[in-house]
């Protein structure tokens, strides 16, 4: 029964994908500044639905919570996943706003209503075609061990205050332009001439 279901499912998204495709192809509706419709917005949900196994979203965070624990996983969501999802969790960045679909607010519900193992699973195995790449490892090592932080991270995002996210800013990936307008004016403020007097001053 439960197979029939699941066929039946299936080819009803992919009879609704193939129209969809369809009509995008010949409309030529096929760019990523477009907001998804909510017919694409459902079938990407039932799709991610119908994906995940049964056996993932029972998973329960090996992961006990501690300040520690919260500092280390919000650094490291600041370093590699906050260009995509923001600080904040917003998905308010310049990467986020232009995926096609645009990088969820992870502080939503259909995100904080998702099962720790849900979350994980994600992490660990990314979406296809999305913008959210596979991050987990196989086996039980550390990779493993940061997507449960992170779940437990995610779930912290709604109550988050503006002093965390002003230090996770900190810890940001800098392009080498950022660094070099950070490193002179770090010189500035130490005492060296910036670099406007001291041309001033040689000519």
């Amino acid at each position: 029964m439960k197979l029939g279901v699941l066929v039946v499912s299936l080819t009803l998204i992919f009879a609704a994908s193939a129209g969809l495709l369809w009509l995008r192809y010949f409309t030529g509706a096929f760019s990523a500044r477009e907001q998804p419709s909510s017919l694409e917005g459902w079938l990407a949900s039932e799709a991610r639905h119908l994906a995940m196994p049964s056996q993932a979203k029972r998973l329960r965070n090996p992961v006990t919570y501690s300040p520690e624990l919260l500092e280390e996983a919000r650094a490291h969501w600041a370093d590699h996943c906050a260009s995509c999802h923001a600080d904040n969790g917003s998905g308010d960045t310049q990467i986020g706003r232009n995926l096609y679909p645009k990088a969820p607010d992870m502080r939503g519900a259909p995100t904080q209503q998702l099962s720790d193992g849900e979350l994980y699973y994600i992490i660990q195995n990314g979406v296809r075609l999305t913008g959210m790449p596979a991050w987990g490892a196989d086996g039980d090592g550390d990779r493993n061990q940061d997507s449960w932080k992170l779940v437990l991270f995610i779930r912290h995002l709604p109550g988050m205050s503006e002093q965390e996210t002003e230090q996770m800013e900190k810890l940001n990936p800098k392009t080498p332009q950022e660094f070099e307008e950070e490193k002179t004016e770090q010189e500035f403020l130490n005492g060296s001439p910036s670099p406007e007097s001291a041309t001033k001053h040689h000519r």
